[in-house]
């Protein structure tokens, strides 16, 4: 299994010091967390794409490019990069160049978004989400797999006789994972392709995430890819770690407090009750990773949240020097057994 960690670079306020940290700083400590997960020993870094001032990366693909350059060993990843709103021809260019810059240490991760307005800012509806994910995914896996396209659609002017450039590194595309918190859409558009499917796998209860993933490996069985077990599956999960328990709860409550994703709500104890975030010692986060296997069954990536909310850079360094010292061993020990990484 490969084990990673992915980052939303939000720009959220730290509810300690008051200071939300500016796009320049932002920017710098997520590259900084990337090349920090390389030494401590993670398989992967993704970075999510977002356009709104709360939010630091908008452009994925540069900053990936510029960890290519930063890192020697990491697989990079989007986590996610939108399939609705870019222009298909942009992705398949744009993500290749990375692809060639980092030596081939790259998979991309597309989804639809969950911000509204983003639609109409690129010139799209959101009522057209769904066609367009379908319509701009397909013309992207030809624009990859094709030498030249020949192409006509709903949402984009004609293609006739075009090359993207550059080509895939060794005619190659990356890997690609649709990742989604809750639309079957995205499950259906993963199996029949035979790529990835990725459950975000926090907000919701356990259960919701075990049908999206059982539902996604019987369609790809469906459409002939292989059995229901070879579906490739990743999760995402947030943690926050500590030596003790107790004193991960404490440091952690006012950051889950002031979440964007998660404050204003249900308490910190009742969330940890009721879906997979863990907060607690390394043992703790250890129990928790292998116990998902008891309801997606063996899996390939898991991806860890580790730096929203307005962390410091230092807690998200610590973070990832305890996980990597005293979680990834153990993790790698007992999932031994399992799937290879795609």
């Amino acid at each position: 299994m490969q084990i990673g960690v992915y980052s939303l670079g939000d720009r959220t306020p730290d509810p300690v010091t008051g200071r939300a940290p500016t796009v320049h700083e932002r920017l710098l400590s997520t590259a900084r967390v990337a090349e920090h997960a390389e030494a401590a020993g993670f398989d992967v870094f993704a970075v999510g794409e977002h356009h709104t001032p709360t939010y630091a990366v908008s452009a994925p693909a540069v900053l990936l490019g510029y960890l290519a350059a930063r890192t020697s060993r990491i697989l990079l990843s989007t986590a996610t990069a939108l399939i609705t709103t870019n222009d298909p021809v942009r992705i398949a260019e744009e993500y290749a160049t990375v692809q060639h810059l980092c030596g081939g240490r790259l998979d991309l991760m597309l989804g639809r978004g969950i911000s509204g307005p983003v639609y109409s800012w690129f010139g799209r509806d959101p009522d057209d989400s769904r066609r367009l994910a379908t319509e701009n995914y397909r013309l992207l896996r030809r624009l990859w797999d094709e030498d030249t396209v020949d192409w006509s659609g709903e949402f984009r002017t004609p293609l006739r006789g075009f090359t993207a450039v550059p080509r895939p590194l060794a005619d190659h595309p990356p890997f690609v994972w649709h990742a989604s918190v809750s639309s079957e859409e995205t499950v259906e558009l993963a199996a029949a392709h035979g790529d990835g499917f990725f459950a975000n796998h926090i907000m919701w209860p356990w259960q919701h995430t075990a049908r999206l993933v059982q539902t996604f490996r019987e369609r790809y069985a469906a459409h002939g890819h292989g059995t229901a077990e070879q579906a490739v599956v990743g999760l995402g999960g947030h943690v926050f770690v500590r030596p003790r328990s107790q004193d991960a709860v404490r440091e952690f409550r006012p950051y889950f407090d002031n979440a964007p994703l998660y404050g204003h709500g249900p308490s910190l104890e009742e969330h940890m009750n009721t879906t997979p975030m863990t907060v607690g010692s390394p043992q703790q986060v250890i129990d928790a990773v292998l116990g998902y296997r008891e309801y997606v069954g063996d899996y390939h990536r898991q991806l860890f949240l580790i730096d929203h909310a307005g962390l410091p850079v230092s807690t998200v360094l610590e973070q990832l020097d305890i996980l990597g010292a005293e979680v990834l061993p153990v993790l790698r020990r007992e999932l031994a057994g399992g799937p290879r990484p795609r």
